[in-house]
């Protein structure tokens, strides 16, 4: 989809992330316009999952893991930047399997995406946001986390993502193991704040849902 009345927000030019010697994705080109839903579709091994961690700083980490190329966000590169510089500039992802704090609970989890000195003035503010969009996590803010579904702990990674006001935010398999009700419930929410402004990149195997909520597509070989 021609998206060429949007301003860039995000560019890549010639992106190539390692691991160690392995290559894992090679010299990709990109540009996400302020406001897209940029949709990456591939199959497993594609380097999806590396094209993101790339973007959000997760493999700055030297000779082990590291990316060659550009990355500009908002005319900035950063490239060099570890993650938690990142997060502060705008950026945010829902990794892939959730990567939650198994034994803390619902409210502790989503505080946990506002540690940032930028974030914590209006941690009470987005906490409302996110329980305003997840009632269900409002109910159970309590609850410990690895005691609730795989459809209730995804409501919460999405909702840490947010807590840190992201003018951009990445979601790693969406619908990885969850019920079709349940990914039905989720990606409204996608729709959701996606409607508020926030620019989105989804991964997704599932071609037709990827399609269904996307501006832009990239596919992966």
């Amino acid at each position: 989809i021609d998206s060429a009345d949007r301003s860039p927000l995000l560019r890549t030019a010639g992106l190539a992330a390692y691991y160690g010697e392995l290559r894992a994705i090679y010299d990709i080109s990109l540009t996400i316009g302020q406001g897209d839903v940029l949709s990456i579709i591939g199959a497993n091994g594609a380097g999806k999952s590396t094209l993101i961690k790339s973007i959000t700083g997760l493999m700055n980490r030297g000779r082990a893991a590291h990316t060659r190329g550009e990355i500009n966000y908002k005319n900035q590169r950063i490239e060099t930047l570890p993650a938690e510089q990142i997060v502060d500039i705008g950026i945010a992802m829902v990794p892939e399997g959730r990567r939650l704090f198994a034994r803390m609970s619902v409210e502790d989890n989503l505080l946990a995406g506002a540690f940032l000195p930028r974030c914590r003035p209006m941690a009470k503010a987005k906490l409302d946001e996110v329980f305003e969009l997840f009632p269900r996590l409002a109910e159970r803010r309590q609850q410990i986390v690895s005691q609730m579904s795989g459809g209730e702990q995804q409501m919460v990674a999405i909702g840490r993502a947010l807590m840190s006001s992201p003018d951009l935010i990445l979601f790693d398999e969406l619908s990885l193991g969850l019920a079709p009700t349940v990914v039905e419930d989720i990606y409204h929410v996608v729709q959701q704040v996606y409607r508020q402004g926030v620019t989105c990149v989804v991964i997704e195997q599932d071609m037709k849902r990827a399609l269904s909520v996307a501006t832009q597509v990239c596919v992966m070989l």
